[in-house]
């Protein structure tokens, strides 16, 4: 399913991302089939954990800048799928994990911060070079990265464009642990499984306390995505993108 692989073992709905020879570059239809199946699962009485995984040593490159660029010029507007994936983090009902194994760009880092527990191997690199090409952070990150990093160390990701190691997300408290690339899969279906084992009202009921204010992180969505609806329209953009698609094809 559009590069998605939906695939339920004891409770837990791991989805993996499939687009291995595009760095797992989210496109359109993989949006469309992420939120499909995280509402799916959150409906469903033999769901109650949802994972998310790469494939190949990948998490995700983020966007695909082309997919990206080709909603934006077409008839519905940019970026459709994607915002509604977006909004749709914070609402998730069931917790949710991720696995990061290898590249965790733009998006691949920015939905980590609406994500319950987060492990990560020891090759896993994290980056948000959303400034790089004129743009501005999304996911609400620029609410959700200064309360979790503090606003000098979230600057350096969001603004800087810094990359951080493994190790260095989890000193920020962006990653619960480091393992071996190896390690990484069982140490995230363990942690869903048992998840998965708890009372599931108790569990609902700590994640509705222990999570941040949904209203004000839905209307930081809304203010960062009508700034990059704003800054994707720009020639300062537009120039950006260009020059890194041309690269792309050196």
């Amino acid at each position: 399913m559009a590069d998605i692989e939906i695939s339920r073992v004891d409770r837990v709905q791991i989805l993996r991302l499939t687009r291995s020879a595009k760095r797992n570059a989210l496109t359109a239809a993989m949006y469309a089939a992420l939120s499909e199946a995280l509402l799916a699962g959150d409906s469903a009485n033999d769901v109650a954990v949802h994972v998310i995984l790469g494939s190949d040593g990948v998490f995700s490159a983020g966007n695909d800048l082309r997919d990206f660029l080709n909603a934006a010029d077409g008839a519905e507007g940019p970026g459709n799928e994607v915002l509604r994936f977006i909004r749709l983090l914070p609402l998730v009902g069931k917790p949710l994990i991720a696995g990061v194994d290898g590249l965790a760009i733009g998006i691949g880092t920015t939905l980590l911060l609406h994500c319950d527990l987060v492990y990560a191997s020891e090759r896993a690199q994290f980056s948000t070079p959303f400034l790089n090409l004129g743009l501005v952070p999304e996911a609400a990150s620029s609410l959700l990265m200064p309360q979790r990093r503090g606003y000098a160390r979230a600057f350096d990701m969001l603004v800087l464009g810094s990359v951080f190691s493994a190790e260095d997300a989890k000193a920020a408290g962006l990653v619960n642990a480091v393992v071996p690339s190896s390690d990484l899969e069982p140490t995230v279906l363990d942690a869903a499984r048992r998840l998965a084992e708890k009372p599931p009202e108790a569990l609902a009921a700590a994640r509705r306390l222990m999570r941040s204010d949904v209203t004000a992180i839905l209307k930081c969505m809304d203010d960062e995505a009508e700034a990059f609806k704003q800054r994707l329209a720009s020639p300062e953009a537009r120039s950006a993108f260009a020059a890194f698609l041309t690269k792309s094809q050196d």
